[in-house]
């Protein structure tokens, strides 16, 4: 793999050398939703209406995707028009159209059909949502016993939560109820993104592919006494925070003297 591999191409190789492990055919699938990709269309939107360009290959009807605008122009070689989409909006567009997804063709090594059932199913496991519980927690441990592919899928998932939230404990959690369970507890995240976090954490349980696999999801404050509970033996992962805009500061002409006004 080359330096200029995308992690599309990285999760598609693994894929391709291990035909029959189900954990890496659900990585790329999810590297595929959380992707960005640039769908050619047939002409510039309108507004928020698209057309996509259909192709006719093998048995079906396709839409085909990039992952880079580089590459899109390749295939194409000529200027044409695109939408920049997640892969999960992509899909759930084309959930029951039976309408299949070409990605990177003859441009990159992740270049492949995904027939219209496998888009549908993608969609359909992408709309599961987490239930929703009541139980409070008495005591919390290191987390033990979690699959390496689960604590790795966490963090990649969580890398592209810029800004959702400070960090996440991973923990292991004994409730009142008796129960006893794994929880990622989240510091200081936005209210209006609790949901789409606790989907995210289902995401990547789902796509590890750990079968009847739970994990618990929490929110905190800093200022919440649980918080430095969760810190004292809890595993760590930190959100990126978005980036910070640059401050404009204008520059009267003529005020550096390694920049000249010019003359007209």
């Amino acid at each position: 793999m080359t330096d200029s591999a995308t992690p599309l191409d990285i999760s598609h190789a693994a894929m391709e050398a291990a035909p029959g492990d189900d954990t890496a055919r659900l990585r790329f699938y999810e590297r595929l939703a959380d992707a960005e990709l640039f769908l050619l269309l047939s002409k510039e939107a309108e507004g928020d209406r698209i057309a996509p360009e259909l192709f006719d290959l093998s048995d079906h009807s396709f839409v085909l995707v990039f992952d880079t605008e580089e590459r899109l122009a390749e295939f194409v070689g000529k200027p044409a028009p695109y939408a920049a989409l997640s892969g999960r909006v992509i899909a759930a567009m084309l959930d029951g159209q039976n309408i299949g997804l070409g990605v990177n063709l003859e441009v990159a090594p992740s270049s492949i059909l995904i027939p219209p059932e496998a888009v549908s199913w993608l969609s359909q496991t992408l709309t599961h949502a987490p239930d929703q519980v009541e139980a409070r927690p008495e005591e919390f441990t290191a987390p033990a016993g979690l699959p390496e592919t689960l604590v790795t899928a966490l963090d990649q998932k969580l890398s592209t939560a810029v800004g959702l939230a400070r960090m996440a404990y991973l923990v292991g959690v004994a409730y009142d109820t008796g129960a006893r369970s794994h929880l990622l507890g989240f510091v200081d995240a936005i209210p209006d993104a609790q949901g789409a976090l606790a989907k995210a954490v289902s995401e990547a349980l789902t796509f590890s592919g750990i079968e009847a696999g739970a994990l618990d999801v929490g929110f905190f404050a800093a200022s919440d006494p649980v918080a430095a509970q969760l810190a004292r033996v809890g595993l760590r992962f930190d959100l990126p925070e978005p980036a910070k805009p640059s401050e404009y500061i204008p520059v009267t002409p003529g005020s550096d003297p390694d920049k000249p006004p010019k003359l007209r």
